[in-house]
C-alpha cells in the first residue's frame, strides 16, 4: 500500500500525518500496521534507526486507546531520556485531530516526584525508560494493570546499555499480571539477548517482519571513505566540514577521551562543535543538546552509547572519525542521518590499516562505500 488510508489508518490521524508531512508509509510501516491494527498479538519488528518505527508502532497504539478510559493502557519501553520525549511528542502530533490521548514520558534525570504528580493527571499511554519505570512501580506511582500492549522500542540498544535485569524484572511483573498482555519488539539488530527476550516472554508464533539483511542500512545513505594517516585525520575532517558549509551532523569517536581531544582541536580551528558523553549530568547534556538543535553548534562529537536516543531534524551527514568495533554500531551511527525519507552522508575517515574494515561492512552488510580523495 502506497498510503496510510489503505493500510487501515483512521482519517482523523491521515489529517495530523499530513500536516507532519508524513504521505506515504515506509516499508516497516507497511508490513507492520496492518497487522497490528486488526490483530495486535505479539510481534517482532527489525528495521535500522530512522525508518519510521514509531509510527509503526505508534498509530496501531493509538489507536487501541479508548480516550474516554481514564487508564494507563498502552506501555511503551526505550533506552534513553531524549528518545522518550520524542515518541512522546510524535504521538502527541499524530492525535492533533483525534479526542484527546495523553502521553506522559517518564525517565531517569528528571525529579521523580515530578513525574509522580504528572501520572495523577489522566494518563493513556506511558513512555518509560526501564529503570525509572521499576522505581515509580516499586512506590506505585504508576498502575499497568489495564495495559494491552508493551511495546520495547529500540531494545537492542536497552540491553547494549546495561537494562537487561530491568527489562526482565518488567516484563515478570507488567507482563504476567492478570490478562496476558500483548509484546511488540522493535529493534535494529537481533542479538542473542533479544532472542532470549522473544524465547522467554513471546508466544512462539509472534508475527516477525523482518527487513531483509540487504536493507538494515538505510539505502538513502551515501557512503563515503577517506584514506590518510592519523596525523592528517584532523585535516580531512576539517576539509570535509568547510565544504559542508551550514550542514549539521554528530561526529563518532569510541571513547569519551577520543571525544574531548577532537572537540578541542576542532575548537581551537574556530568551529562550533561540543561533546556529549557518558560522564555528562543530565544538566549538561541537556545544554549541549539544546545548543544543538537551535543551531548554535555545527555538529556534536560522540560515542556511540552518548549518542543512543537523539534524534534531531535534518542532520545532513554522520563522520565516523573512528570506526566502531562492532558492525551494528556503524548501522546505528549511520541512522542518525537519512531520516524521515531523507538523504544523508556517511563519511568514514580512516588510517590504511583500516581499509580492511570497510570491505568487510561492504560485505557484510550490502552496501557501497566510494572513495574520496582528500
Amino acid at each position: 500500500m502506497d498510503n496510510f488510508e489503505g493500510l487501515g489508518v483512521h482519517k482523523s490521524f491521515i489529517k495530523g500525518l499530513a500536516e507532519l508531512g508524513i504521505n506515504s508509509p515506509t516499508e516497516i510501516q507497511q508490513r507492520s500496521i496492518p497487522f497490528l491494527l486488526s490483530k495486535g498479538t505479539d510481534f517482532i519488528g527489525q528495521a535500522q534507526t530512522g525508518t519510521g518505527k514509531t509510527a509503526a508502532f505508534g498509530l496501531p497504539l493509538l489507536h487501541q486507546i479508548n480516550p474516554n478510559q481514564g487508564k494507563v493502557q498502552g506501555l511503551i519501553l526505550c533506552p534513553t531520556r531524549e528518545l522518550g520525549q520524542q515518541i512522546a511528542k510524535q504521538l502527541f502530533k499524530f492525535t492533533k485531530y483525534t479526542d484527546k490521548i495523553f502521553t506522559e514520558a517518564v525517565y531517569g534525570g528528571e525529579k521523580i516526584d515530578k513525574q509522580i504528580s504528572a501520572l495523577k493527571r489522566k494518563t493513556h499511554i506511558v513512555v518509560a525508560t526501564p529503570g525509572r519505570l521499576l522505581d515509580l512501580l516499586k512506590r506505585k506511582a504508576v498502575n499497568l494493570e489495564d495495559v494491552k500492549t508493551i511495546v520495547m522500542d529500540e531494545a537492542d540498544e536497552m540491553l547494549s546499555m546495561g537494562f537487561k535485569k530491568e527489562l526482565d524484572d518488567i516484563l515478570k511483573q507488567v507482563g504476567h499480571a492478570g490478562e496476558r498482555k500483548n509484546i511488540w519488539l522493535f529493534s535494529a539488530t537481533m542479538p542473542d539477548g533479544i532472542q532470549k527476550i522473544v524465547k522467554k516472554y513471546m508466544a512462539h508464533d509472534a508475527y516477525r517482519v523482518e527487513i531483509t539483511r540487504g536493507k538494515i542500512v538505510n539505502e538513502q545513505i551515501q557512503h563515503q571513505y577517506v584514506i590518510c594517516d592519523g596525523s592528517q585525520k584532523i585535516q580531512a575532517l576539517m576539509n570535509f566540514l568547510r565544504v559542508q558549509n551550514e550542514n549539521r551532523g554528530i561526529i563518532f569517536c569510541k571513547t569519551k577521551v577520543a571525544t574531548q581531544t577532537l572537540t578541542k582541536q576542532l575548537l581551537s580551528r574556530n568551529f562550533p562543535v561540543d561533546t556529549i558523553h557518558g560522564d555528562l549530568t543530565q544538566k549538561e547534556r541537556d545544554k549541549v543538546m539544546r545548543a544543538f538543535k537551535s543551531e548554535k553548534l555545527r555538529a556534536l562529537v560522540a560515542t556511540d552509547i552518548s549518542a543512543r536516543g537523539i534524534d534531531v531534524n535534518n542532520l545532513a551527514y554522520v563522520v565516523h572519525f573512528q570506526l566502531p568495533d562492532q558492525e551494528e554500531y556503524y548501522t546505528h551511527r549511520s541512522g542518525r542521518t537519512a531520516r524521515g525519507g531523507k538523504k544523508g552522508l556517511s563519511l568514514s575517515i580512516i588510517e590504511p590499516r583500516d581499509f580492511n574494515k570497510i570491505k568487510d561492512l561492504e560485505r557484510n552488510l550490502r552496501i557501497s562505500f566510494k572513495r574520496i580523495v582528500d
